[in-house]
C-alpha cells in the first residue's frame, strides 16, 4: 500500500450553508446534511469551490446562538477571524465546534456532517438534535482537496492499517474505510454507548471491525487492542477520539508494540471536562 501524499498547506475558507434534511442513525449519532446558502451575503454561491479531501476531512463548524437567525462571525481574511472572533461579546458570537467531513456530493451539491449525541451534550449536540431544514450555519472548510485539515496519510510501505475511534470519531473512521484501497488489511475497533450504533461500513479493504459497545460490558480501548495481533509487517495506526484515550493507546503502540511514532497519527477530538475553545487555547491552535 503506497498511499502517502505530500501534506500541503492549502487554502481555507467559509461557506454559508443551510440544512436540507437530517436522519437519526442510531442512538449516538444524526447526519444533517447542507447545502449552499445562496441568501447569505457571508460565503459566496454556497458549496461552490468546497473541495473536501474525504478521510477525515475536518472543517470549523459555526452555529447560532439560540434566537439568532444565522450565526455571527466576522468572516476576516488569512487568520484575522479568530482574533476577531474571540474578541465578540460571547453571549453574540457563534459556536464553534470542529467536525468531520462524512461526504461531499455534486449535482446537486451537498455535504453530510454525524453529530455525536450525548444526554449532557453541549451546544452544538443540542443544535443537531433539534435541526430542521432551512437552519443556517457557517463552516470555515477547503478550497482544495489535497490540504492540512486531512490527517490519515499512510506513508509509503504500508502494508496494514490499524483504527480506533470512539462515536465522536466514528464518522471519520466510516470515511477512511470508504476510502482505503481494495484488500487494504484493516482491523478497526468502535468504541461506542450503545450496542444499537452500530451500523453497516462499506469499504473494499480486507477490514475486520470490532465494536466495543458499553452497554455490553465490552472491554476497554486499551485491553482490546493490547490483546490483539496486529495485521501486516509495516503497519500504520490512526487514533481519534477522546484524548486520554488516544494517548493511552499511542503511548501502547510506540512503547510495547514497538511501531514507530511516525507511522502513528493521534488526534484528539475531546478532553473530558473541557470545552473546545479550552482545548484550543491549551494546544495553542488558532484554527
Amino acid at each position: 500500500m503506497t498511499t502517502a501524499t505530500p501534506a500541503h498547506t492549502a487554502p481555507f475558507r467559509f461557506f454559508a450553508l443551510r440544512v436540507l434534511r437530517t436522519r437519526r442513525l442510531g442512538p449516538s449519532l444524526v447526519r444533517v446534511t447542507f447545502g449552499g446558502d445562496t441568501r447569505s451575503a457571508t460565503g459566496g454561491d454556497g458549496l461552490t469551490g468546497f473541495a473536501a479531501g474525504g478521510r477525515d476531512q475536518s472543517l470549523s463548524l459555526f452555529l447560532p446562538l439560540p434566537g439568532q437567525p444565522a450565526p455571527v462571525v466576522p468572516v476576516e481574511e488569512g487568520d484575522g477571524w479568530w482574533a476577531a472572533w474571540r474578541a465578540l461579546p460571547e453571549d453574540v458570537r457563534a459556536v464553534m465546534r470542529s467536525y468531520t467531513v462524512r461526504e461531499q456530493r455534486h449535482n446537486p451539491d451537498e455535504l453530510d456532517i454525524d453529530f455525536a449525541l450525548h444526554p449532557d451534550g453541549g451546544p452544538a449536540c443540542r443544535w443537531a438534535d433539534d435541526a430542521t431544514p432551512g437552519d443556517r450555519v457557517l463552516v470555515l472548510g477547503p478550497a482544495v482537496a489535497d490540504n492540512t485539515a486531512v490527517r490519515f496519510r499512510p506513508p509509503a510501505g504500508t502494508d496494514s492499517v490499524l483504527i480506533w475511534a470512539d462515536e465522536t470519531s466514528l464518522p471519520a473512521a466510516a470515511a477512511i474505510l470508504e476510502w482505503l484501497p481494495a484488500g487494504t488489511k484493516t482491523r478497526v475497533w468502535l468504541d461506542v454507548p450503545y450496542g444499537a450504533d452500530r451500523m453497516e461500513l462499506p469499504t473494499a479493504a480486507d477490514t475486520t471491525v470490532h465494536w466495543l459497545a458499553h452497554d455490553e460490558d465490552a472491554p476497554s480501548a486499551l485491553d482490546a487492542v493490547r490483546a490483539a495481533e496486529l495485521p501486516g509487517a509495516s503497519p500504520y495506526a490512526w487514533l481519534a477520539g477522546e484524548a486520554g484515550t488516544v494517548k493511552e493507546l499511542r503511548r501502547h503502540l510506540v512503547r510495547e508494540r514497538g511501531l514507530d511514532r511516525r507511522n502513528v497519527t493521534f488526534v484528539g477530538y475531546w478532553r473530558r471536562g473541557l470545552s473546545e475553545e479550552q482545548l484550543r487555547e491549551e494546544a495553542g491552535k488558532g484554527a
